[in-house]
């Protein structure tokens, strides 16, 4: 195995578990438990699951050069949220939290679609192309590289509370 067949393999079964682990999340769940929250300055698992999604959308659409499926695939006209197309959770208030009312299943859906996205980008990666620099507003500069460990970091975090609201969700 090359070098860069490790390096899409690995990040395959990163994402891959990441899909795994959300619809573990969303399956069975109501709309009225996925909006449930434990307190109210907390996130709810809707709120999660859509946010990592769209972080993962919205970052993978950019280093892919593609259209973001939220807007090119009607996601944000179906999720009808009150919220700006470009937004993607980052930096909300507890207010706008509460605001991330859905189907469960739209949020599978939607994650299903992204990490389709995913590992079409991920069968192209090359040598070269993890070495890209995506963004130099960091020293060191962000490769594409950094990027898609940042996404897996933040996605697999994310899951991980709303995997974890879902079990209070069920001890109350």
């Amino acid at each position: 195995m090359t070098e860069i067949d490790a390096a899409r393999a690995i990040l395959r079964d990163a994402f891959d578990r990441v899909a795994e682990q959300v619809s573990a999340v969303t399956d069975g769940l109501s709309t009225d438990d996925a909006k449930w929250r434990p307190d109210p300055g907390a996130n709810s698992i809707a709120w999660l699951i859509w946010h990592l999604t769209r972080v993962q959308d919205d970052h993978l659409a950019d280093l892919a050069g593609t259209d973001q499926l939220w807007t090119n695939d009607g996601w944000h006209t179906r999720f009808s949220l009150p919220f700006d197309a470009a937004e993607t959770g980052y930096g909300q208030s507890s207010d706008q939290v509460g605001q991330v009312v859905v189907d469960p299943a739209d949020l599978a859906g939607y994650q299903q679609a992204v990490h389709r996205a995913t590992l079409e980008y991920l069968d192209t990666l090359t040598e070269a192309e993890l070495e890209r620099v995506v963004d130099t507003r960091w020293d060191p500069p962000v490769t594409a590289s950094v990027r898609l460990v940042s996404i897996v970091n933040d996605c697999t975090e994310h899951v991980g509370q709303a995997a974890y609201v879902k079990g209070m969700l069920g001890r109350r």
